[in-house]
């Protein structure tokens, strides 16, 4: 017994020994990791993401959110978003149980791979996506042989893909995404036999065929190669992936016809090849598919449609848009039973649409825009009551809108115009509780406007149609209404009260009739006013005068008399037209310029103080002094009014002499030389430019929004006048620069048409881009809304922003580093940047840019151009220029896109540029500087990055700012979130969960 207790004693001793000395070696491996952590947070410069990390006798550092903790040890460190600058330290692997490090979306830096991450010895999980690592992967790679996931996105990575990471057996992620490899994709990636995550979009750099060695890859799930140059067909091997369940191989060069083995795979759900170069017609083969998407957008295919689409019963989304198919559309496709999204626009088709469609599903979004369809709008789109879009402008449907959409509460945009409709619109449809865009132009429909409309409506466009009664005052009950565009209807009655929410008002070409209200003070917002043509009567109200948002006013042919007011004189109309009225008395002196040359016609009772001959206006002192003539010299008036009559006949004889012979030699002396095939003759274009289009102007010459050819389509044409004949040897150099930029192909570059000149001027002829300029959209006292029928407020969020930014970028680098000779453009500035419809950017006006010799000369000017704030300092010092200094003006825009300031908008007389370097020496946060209307927390990491960026091109020496190659890579890698995020919106609509 006594020895038993002896015994148990014994053990317990040595137990308690062993707890003691494990408690003690936890304590002090726990101490050893938080000696680490604190060491990181120092090296680091001890950001504000980390303040948190401080050592308390209450908790562990294992609470601290960044640290993933087993067993009192830490296993995982991740800082995404973080906001650090800095790099990668080696005693990081003294964490001698790491599985997991992500660093992603951050500053960290260094110019090759950190292989000190070689020691972390049972590392699993490494993410150093979205930073500033360069140099090439090593090629021993392999020696991380634990990876399960590997990001190396968005970074400055370059060199060949190492055939070594086809060593990693363990790996079931790879992300290769926006980095400079070179070389093609190593087919020993196809030996990743646990592969399942495969991204490498985005390597513009890499030319390579689809590695056939890829189908081994049994276990892959996602596959993402849109963007990566790949040429040649889609080998048969890849129907061997049979675990493929979403495959995008968009916007590459691959070629041939789509294999049927693409289709074998059991678990596929989504594809995507649009923007490709395939020929041929879709493969009937698809019947075999049990697909949940096909997206085959964006192609060159062509033939019909197979109706074996129909068989497809799970199909929730079809996308075929924008390529060369025609034929009927299968009306099997109106009887898919979970069809949810329909995408057909662009294309030939023709013949009716699926009579089913809606039916039998919860069809939700159907686009066919832009083909030949007939027929009328299938009854029963609404009929599940989940219908949001109907977009099918510019076909030929006929008839009147079905029922349904009367109480279709669901629907949100509608865009019909340009077909044959007719008939009443249904009731509901005016008050349906989700609308916000109705485009119904260019059709016959008839009826009246409800008392009231949609709450939510923001533009309703209905020109060109048949609409009549009265205009109702309840049409200001829609609370986000922005636009109403109703011209050329029977419309009767007086204008509307409250519009004060209203940024464009056409009312033109109606039947309108009474007094323009005094209370039209209120329309503050309003940009483009348009009241032509109708029966309007009365005074002009001073009233108008005090919208100082308004830049086109159009009350020509009405009955409006007495005086103009002359407040109107202060307002910045690029655009005035009073003509046709029985208006009185002085014309505002701002008036007084050839601008508003046709501003003023038809009414006698006008008069200028300094008229010209272009205003065809009598003097005004000389009117007063005829008043002033007393009866007694009756006789002699008679006589000078006989007088004068003879000399205005003998006058005019020879203007109008003058005029024919003017006019006759019109086409005998302008030129137009065409850079691509045209619509239109020089005659059109010349009969455009009138006041009336005038949108906007500069020191190099004016700019006219001219209709072409009595249809839709849209040119900007600038006009520059030289008041004297060329030299032989500008004359040439005119034409070479043209020839040269004439010859540029680039999405993110305007597209010169063509050129017109004679002696005097020259008249070049642009691509109309409808959101006009960047600065318009951008700076708060000139921001407007345009005739963007995609955009219903002014503001432009940060996504946009940045797209704006990578565009514009890759316009300019093409220029750089793409032509040859390079282009340095010399008056980089906001308003030189134009939107299109999707604020895709365009650089504009190259009347300053300078043909180089060869890349980097530096070239001397004769004369600094370009604007204050954008101009780089060398520049004015010198006069010589190099591609720096458009880098250098480019980060003024990177600045004005992040701080929503002016290029001249610094304190005192800075410029934008020294106000934010200085308010970084004077160590200010950089989020107090950002635009507070677009900053977000989702965002702030994104515009701090665009922010320093802009200040690096920015730099006082010309050798420290970066090419615009690198300002494009870096404005890339901080979009790719919103790339990423845009994708998924756009592909959500075909590819819903």
């Amino acid at each position: 017994m006594k020895r038993t207790t002896l015994i148990f004693l014994h053990f317990s001793i040595c137990i308690g020994t062993f707890f003691h000395f494990l408690s003690h070696a936890n304590s002090q491996l726990s101490a050893q990791e938080q000696g680490i952590l604190l060491n990181l947070k120092k090296l680091w410069g001890n950001p504000e993401s980390l303040k948190h990390w401080i050592p308390t006798n209450f908790s562990s550092h294992c609470s601290w959110p960044e640290i993933t903790c087993s067993n009192s040890s830490i296993i995982g460190l991740s800082f995404r978003d973080y906001n650090i600058n800095g790099t990668i330290a080696p005693f990081i692997c003294n964490l001698k149980n790491l599985t997991t490090f992500d660093v992603s979306n951050n500053s960290f830096h260094s110019k090759e791979f950190p292989r000190a991450l070689y020691n972390c010895s049972k590392l699993e999980i490494l993410d150093l996506s979205q930073n500033y690592f360069y140099g090439a992967i090593p090629d021993d790679i392999h020696r991380m042989s634990r990876l399960r996931e590997l990001s190396l996105e968005g970074n400055n990575f370059d060199g060949n893909i190492p055939a070594s990471i086809g060593q990693l057996p363990k790996l079931r992620k790879l992300k290769l995404i926006s980095c400079s490899f070179t070389g093609s994709f190593p087919p020993e990636i196809g030996n990743l036999s646990n592969l399942e995550d495969l991204r490498l979009v985005d390597n513009s750099k890499i030319v390579s065929t689809f590695p056939s060695e890829f189908g081994k890859l049994k276990k892959l799930k996602y596959l993402w190669m849109a963007r990566t140059n790949l040429i040649g067909e889609i080998p048969n091997v890849i129907g061997e992936m049979e675990a493929l369940e979403h495959l995008d191989l968009s916007q590459n060069s691959l070629t041939g016809k789509i294999p049927g083995s693409l289709f074998m795979p059991k678990n596929l759900t989504i594809v995507y090849l649009h923007k490709n170069k395939f020929s041929g017609e879709i493969p009937s083969v698809v019947k075999a598919l049990n697909l949940d998407v096909v997206d085959l957008s964006e192609n060159k295919l062509s033939g019909t449609v197979p109706d074996d689409f129909g068989k497809l019963i799970n199909l929730t989304g079809l996308a075929l848009f924008l390529n060369q198919l025609s034929g009927k559309i299968p009306d099997s496709i109106g009887r898919l039973p979970r069809l949810v999204n329909l995408g057909l626009f662009n294309n030939n088709f023709s013949g009716s649409l699926p009579a089913e469609l809606g039916r039998y599903s919860m069809l939700e979004k159907l686009w066919v825009s832009s083909n030949r369809l007939m027929g009328q709008l299938p009854e029963h789109l609404c009929d599940n009551g989940k219908l949001v879009e109907v977009i099918a402008y510019e076909n030929q449907l006929v008839g009147e809108l079905p029922k349904s959409f009367g109480k279709c509460s669901s629907l949100e945009l509608v865009k019909i115009y340009k077909n044959n409709f007719s008939g009443n619109i249904p009731s509901g449809l005016w008050t349906s509780s989700n609308l916000s865009m109705l485009m119904l132009s260019d059709n016959s429909f008839t009826g009246e406007l409800p008392e009231r409309l949609a709450w939510n409506l923001s533009r309703l466009e209905m020109n060109n149609n048949r609409f009549s009664g009265k205009i109702p005052q309840g049409v200001s009950s829609s609370r986000n209404l922005l636009v109403l565009m109703a011209s050329n209807n029977l419309f009767t009655s007086t204008i509307p009260q409250d519009l004060s929410r209203l940024t464009i008002l056409l009312l033109d070409r109606n039947r309108l009739s009474g007094s323009l209200p005094s209370y039209i003070s209120s329309w503050k917002s309003l940009n483009t006013l348009n009241l032509s043509q109708n029966a309007i009567s009365g005074h002009i109200p001073e009233e108008l005068g005090s919208l100082t948002g308004l830049t086109e006013l159009d009350l020509s042919e009405n009955q409006l008399s007495g005086l103009i007011p002359s407040k109107l004189g202060f307002l910045k109309l690029t655009s005035l037209n009073l003509s046709s009225n029985h208006l009185t008395g002085n014309i505002p002196i701002q008036f007084e310029n050839d601008e508003y040359a046709h501003s003023f016609l038809n009414n006698p009772g006008l008069c200028a103080n300094r008229p010209s001959r272009s205003l065809n206006l009598e003097n005004c002192s000389l009117r007063r002094q005829k008043s002033s003539k007393t009866s007694y010299k009756l006789i002699a008036w008679i006589i000078g009014l006989v007088v004068a009559i003879l000399l205005g006949l003998f006058i005019s004889f020879f203007v109008i002499r003058n005029y024919k012979k003017g006019k006759h030699g019109l086409h005998l002396t302008w030129k137009l030389v065409s850079f691509q095939k045209l619509n239109f003759t020089e005659s059109d274009i010349l009969s455009g430019l009138i006041a009336n289009n005038l949108i906007g102007s500069g020191g190099s010459g004016q700019v006219y929004r001219v209709v072409v050819n009595h249809s839709s389509d849209i040119v900007a044409v600038k006009k520059i006048w030289n008041n004297r004949k060329l030299e032989e040897k500008l004359e040439k150099e005119f034409l070479a620069e043209v020839k040269i930029l004439s010859s540029i192909r680039h999405a993110n570059i305007v597209k010169l048409l063509c050129y017109i000149s004679n002696d005097n001027s020259k008249l070049l002829v642009y691509k109309y881009l409808d959101n006009r300029s960047l600065d318009r959209w951008l700076h708060r006292k000139s921001r407007v809304t345009t005739f963007s029928s995609s955009v219903n407020h002014a503001v432009l969020d940060w996504p946009k922003r940045l797209r704006i930014a990578v565009g514009a970028a890759q316009g300019l680098s093409y220029m750089h580093h793409d032509c040859s000779p390079p282009i340095v453009h010399r008056d980089v500035k906001s308003s030189n940047i134009l939107l299109d419809l999707d604020f895709n950017a365009q650089i504009a006006d190259f009347g300053l840019a300078k043909i180089l010799i060869k890349e980097g000369e530096q070239t001397a000017m004769s004369t600094v151009a370009g604007s204050f704030g954008y101009i780089a300092p060398e520049y004015a010092r010198t006069k010589r220029i190099n591609e720096k200094i458009d880098v250098y003006s480019f980060g003024v825009i990177l600045l004005e896109l992040t701080t929503g300031r002016k290029a001249n908008e610094g304190d005192e007389d800075s410029s934008l540029a020294e106000w934010a370097l200085r308010h970084i020496q004077d160590g200010k946060p950089i989020g107090d500087a950002l635009d507070e209307e677009v900053k977000e927390p989702c965002h702030l990491n994104e515009m701090c990055h665009v922010f320093r960026l802009g200040l690096y091109c920015t730099s006082t020496q010309p050798s420290t700012r970066p090419f615009m190659k690198e300002v494009l890579k870096v404005l890339l890698q901080c979009s790719q979130i919103v790339r990423n995020e845009e994708k998924n919106a756009t592909t959500q609509m075909f590819f819903p969960s």
